[in-house]
């Protein structure tokens, strides 16, 4: 018999699926809320919400089934009426339309993983389209009840509004645990300064006589006095460190006034900062004491380095003085370990990426400048304006554990008939730093861009013309050396030959936009390895199969961006999270926008940090590869964000420039 127009012809096999699909269907109808609340507290956010926003959740959502390939949500749904938290399975995100500056193309997400949020806390249409790439059940949330969460619950709250910022918070939270036997019982370096050291600062008035204010020293028995006005604003301080200096040897009366005897424009921290930014301040400036004052600038304790050494239980005036007072090499190859050793305590004690590379770099800074001290006695260049130049990581104040030396000189040399014999000196006197240095654990450099390489042992003049010969013929090789020789700084000798580099350099490359076009086409080659089906991308090291350069294609990405932006704005800042935060505001981007990408960069140098050194054999320095099937779910997640915030930002540079 002939079948009657438009009717719909099922086959044996359909009808099985679809008996199979009815059967999923009903299967996620009948989990209990029991199941449900043991599956989220194996997920961020819920993992650390209260029992009762738990159970609100596992009383108003239901488990949904969707069959591989069915669209779950899309443009055209209306507005979102569900929050979706995966169960099992897997979800393609696509972005509807073009691609704009804050969204992605495709995304893949799996187990634990939400969408749509921004949609459902807006209520509006979602602006992707997620389809179950394989049979998938979801958790659905009515908006009503999503939004009584929020209110209800911080810990949803602060999930859904600050997402990446969430996500790395509980895995350095994550970490401190994993340490915790070290940390136990300690304040760490996280603790504000209003809390640590002396409340009750001995403090005196400038015209006190020096007899008086070292009576009152001794009777208080400090080891530091603070000078300042009846408004309690510091002028100087005095330490014991400084009497044989500034008194005995200075011949000054008792009678003098203190004020000629202190050290004049003391260090100063306001009452919240932490007590990283004050070893950071000692480390980076050589000094032992940090004064803490309130918001009007009024005195209220002392922090000093004793303070901190009872933090960390590690020696950080021990290491400062072992650095500048070393007499060899020998000695600052011990001085380089503790730097390690201090710096992986802090790593426990939940310090971020930021703020440990800076401390590492300063640390490292000193051990550089000693060496080049040890090395100046065997070579003289009094009268002879010079500079010691830092490149790549180093320049940018964002040395890992993992670090090879990228250095060079420069020097002014007014007779040109003279230069070619000076060059020599400087060429000697550089090989003989660049291998002690080798031996304090700074790697020689594979590429050679050392001191050392007449190629970068340079005047004045000179560097200002290989500079402005790159930026008129950008080929492959100048974009490269552009890369590593456009993020230096002065670490010894005449810094104002740097500054007068980085004007002349900002100069040129503010005027030449197709410079810059030709570095964002050069940085838009290499793209966060996230994949459209699985995860990640594994596959892009052939030497390393299953392995993510998190360098290559993490970091240096946000590097790139931010290089590029501080070169168009004429930024002077060399770290990459000030030139993206100063590029922030030249481009009018958001601050939450800004934030998601900067915690995404701190991430991925804090998994490096934690890589190089947990993985890294005793003696070697430890690589950038990892496996991310060996991280830990929450990890996982953190690591997939951040490479979005990566492609996020490349998008911007793509968009800016015009790059096809």
């Amino acid at each position: 018999m002939p079948f009657e127009e438009n009717e719909v012809v099922v086959s044996t096999e359909e009808q099985a699926i679809g008996v199979a699909e009815m059967e999923l269907r009903q299967q996620g109808s009948r989990r209990v809320a029991g199941s449900t609340q043991s599956f989220l507290k194996l997920h961020a956010p819920f993992n650390k919400m209260k029992p009762e926003a738990l159970q609100l959740f596992a009383d108003k959502a239901r488990l949904v089934f969707h069959a591989a390939g069915s669209e779950i949500l899309g443009p055209d749904s209306g507005n979102v009426r569900y929050f979706y938290l995966i169960e099992t399975g897997k979800v393609q995100a696509r972005q509807a339309g073009e691609v704009t500056v804050t969204e992605y193309s495709i995304l893949s997400l799996g187990a634990g993983e939400s969408f749509p949020i921004g949609a459902v806390t807006a209520g509006r249409p979602s602006t992707n389209s997620y389809t179950a790439v394989e049979d998938t059940f979801c958790y659905q949330l009515p908006a009503e009840d999503f939004m009584t969460l929020m209110a209800t619950s911080r810990e949803f709250n602060l999930f859904c509004t600050q997402y990446i910022a969430s996500l790395l918070n509980q895995s350095r939270l994550q970490l401190q645990q994993q340490f915790a036997q070290r940390a136990s019982e300690q304040q760490t370096l996280n603790s504000p300064l209003s809390g640590i050291g002396s409340r009750s600062p001995v403090a005196v008035l400038p015209d006190t006589p020096l007899r008086a204010a070292l009576e009152g020293m001794s009777k208080a028995r400090v080891g530091s006095l603070v000078i300042a006005g009846e408004d309690r604003r510091p002028v100087g301080v005095f330490t014991r460190s400084d009497l044989l200096d500034r008194v005995v040897l200075a011949d000054l009366p008792p009678t003098a006034p203190i004020s000629q005897a202190m050290s004049p424009t003391p260090y100063m921290l306001e009452e919240n900062a932490t007590a990283y930014d004050a070893m950071l301040a000692m480390a980076t400036n050589g000094i032992r004491h940090v004064l803490v004052t309130d918001a009007e600038g009024r005195l209220t304790g002392v922090v000093s380095e004793r303070d901190l050494f009872a933090l960390q239980r590690v020696g950080l005036r021990q290491i400062r003085q072992t650095i500048e007072s070393a007499e060899n090499v020998e000695a600052l190859q011990q001085s380089a370990a503790d730097v390690r050793q201090l710096s992986f305590n802090m790593l426990a004690q939940g310090i971020g990426a930021e703020q440990l590379t800076q401390f590492i770099s300063a640390l490292n800074d000193a051990i550089t400048r000693r060496v080049i001290q040890l090395n100046l006695e065997n070579h003289n260049f009094d009268g002879i304006e010079w500079a010691w130049l830092a490149f790549g990581s180093e320049g940018r104040d964002e040395q890992t554990f993992s670090t090879d030396q990228d250095n060079g000189i420069v020097f002014a040399c007014t007779d040109p008939a003279a230069v070619d014999a000076l060059k020599q000196r400087f060429l000697a006197f550089a090989l003989d730093t660049n291998k002690d240095l080798d031996r304090c654990g700074f790697p020689l450099c594979k590429g050679n861009i050392m001191a050392s390489n007449p190629q970068w042992c340079l005047t004045l003049d000179e560097w200002k013309e290989q500079f402005s010969l790159w930026i008129r013929m950008p080929h492959p090789d100048a974009l490269l050396n552009a890369t590593i020789f456009f993020d230096f700084r002065s670490l010894f000798g005449k810094a104002e030959l740097a500054d007068t580099m980085r004007r002349h350099l900002l100069v040129q490359t503010t005027a030449n936009p197709m410079f810059l076009r030709c570095m964002a086409k050069n940085a838009l080659d290499v793209e966060p390895p996230l994949g459209k089906i699985r995860d990640f991308l594994t596959d892009l090291e052939p030497d390393q199969p299953g392995k993510i350069d998190l360098k290559k294609y993490g970091s240096r990405i946000f590097v790139d961006v931010a290089r590029i932006y501080a070169l168009a704005a004429g930024v002077h800042n060399t770290n990459s999270v000030q030139r993206l935060r100063l590029a922030a505001k030249r481009l009018s981007i958001r601050d939450e926008e800004i934030n998601a990408v900067l915690e995404g960069l701190d991430f991925i140098q804090l998994l490096r940090l934690r890589h190089q050194y947990l993985e890294g054999e005793p003696g070697r320095q430890g690589d950038n590869l990892i496996n991310p099937d060996n991280l830990n779910e929450l990890d996982r997640r953190i690591l997939k964000e951040s490479f979005r915030q990566a492609r996020k930002i490349q998008t911007r540079l793509k968009l800016d420039y015009q790059v096809q």
